[in-house]
């Protein structure tokens, strides 16, 4: 870790932070920003006045239990091979995670991508395979190119449950709701790798708020964090991008192909936060052979979020993990009860990890 780099960037944030001179709150979107932040000791090197937020950045956190048990249902069922990826596998439905209806006998495989679950498919074309889609704009290309790969070998067994979700309609249901009250965003790098920075000009545009693309070390978070206050500090928001070495401001042109020509914008439920119009994903009806709800009748049956859980005010940067009372006592990453605390990339998990326990 380049420590003068480093130790200059603080006194230069520092210096901004006093000619700004009021309390500033800062929200990274990606769980994996999380995460950094906490192995780097960021938090530790900015002023008193920044606060640093978690958003709703961690795909796992986000999943709805009603589709959580949506899938656990259709695995019980018999009629099909449920893959996923493994993070996935201890999320709460309404009264099990798949970790533990595999226990009893369901047919749940963790698969490292979509790609091992078409493989599956392919060598066992008497037997339906269903991979359980989640995750943001990272992932969904690759699990478009995956349907068209299907196609293409004609693998008729392969369907997909598509739980994706998209950032930025989370981002101005957040900033539109009025409840949350930030002054700059940390913008996903990979989730940018893909979609460039357009979809996100509506940060400074319709709500005046300072935006930065950052990259995962220490250098790249902290440079992120002294642009944005150099934006705060002009009066001047708007979309930049740190992390030039990988994030371009057109994005991907190839993933977005890839993905737009499988998927199209729908409603989707994010757990703790509610239906937001427009941030999920659906299949096309070119692809409607390769949707499992389809094809299995899938039903999404309510499932309310565990009592006296903060995931949701958590996720929305209302409230941080310790504000809520089952952290670190009745929910811990060994016995979760919300999904914050499940994901390695869940902001309950990261604020056990490295604040609850040193």
């Amino acid at each position: 870790m380049p420590a003068p780099a480093i130790e200059e960037l603080s006194h230069g944030i520092a210096a901004l932070a006093r000619a700004i001179d009021r309390p500033l709150r800062l929200m990274e979107v990606c769980g994996t920003h999380t995460v950094a932040i906490f192995r780097h000791g960021i938090r530790a090197l900015l002023p008193g006045s920044i606060q640093l937020l978690s958003g709703p950045g961690c795909p796992v956190c986000v999943t709805a239990a009603a589709d959580v048990e949506a899938a656990i249902l259709l695995a019980k069922g018999g009629a099909a091979t449920l893959t996923t990826f493994g993070d996935m596998m201890r999320v709460p439905g309404r009264s099990e995670s798949l970790a533990e209806a595999r226990a009893g006998g369901a047919d749940v495989r963790i698969v490292y991508s979509p790609l091992d679950a078409l493989a599956l498919a392919a060598k066992t074309p008497a037997r339906e395979t269903v991979f359980f889609a989640t995750g943001f704009e990272t992932t969904s290309p690759l699990v478009a190119g995956t349907l068209l790969e299907a196609e293409r070998r004609g693998i008729a067994n392969f369907s997909i449950f598509s739980v994706h979700k998209t950032v930025p309609p989370a981002l101005a249901a957040l900033l539109g709701s009025g409840e949350v009250q930030v002054d700059g965003f940390i913008l996903p790098g990979h989730v940018c790798t893909v979609t460039g920075t357009a979809p996100f000009d509506f940060l400074p545009g319709q709500f005046r708020k300072a935006a930065v693309v950052t990259g995962f070390d220490a250098v790249d978070i902290l440079s992120g964090i002294a642009m944005l206050l150099a934006q705060i500090a002009a009066g001047r928001p708007r979309v930049e991008i740190q992390y030039t070495s990988v994030v371009r401001p057109e994005g991907n042109p190839r993933a977005r192909e890839i993905l737009e020509r499988c998927f199209e914008p729908a409603d989707a439920h994010w757990r703790g936060i509610g239906t937001l119009p427009g941030s999920g994903l659906e299949l096309r009806p070119d692809f409607a052979h390769r949707d499992a709800v389809r094809r299995f009748g899938l039903q999404r049956p309510e499932v309310p979020d565990p009592a006296a859980c903060q995931c949701g005010a958590v996720l929305k940067g209302i409230k941080t993990p310790p504000d809520c009372k089952l952290f670190g006592t009745a929910c811990t990453p060994d016995r979760p009860i919300g999904a914050c605390m499940v994901s390695s990339e869940g902001s309950c998990a990261a604020y056990y990890k490295y604040q609850a326990n040193g």
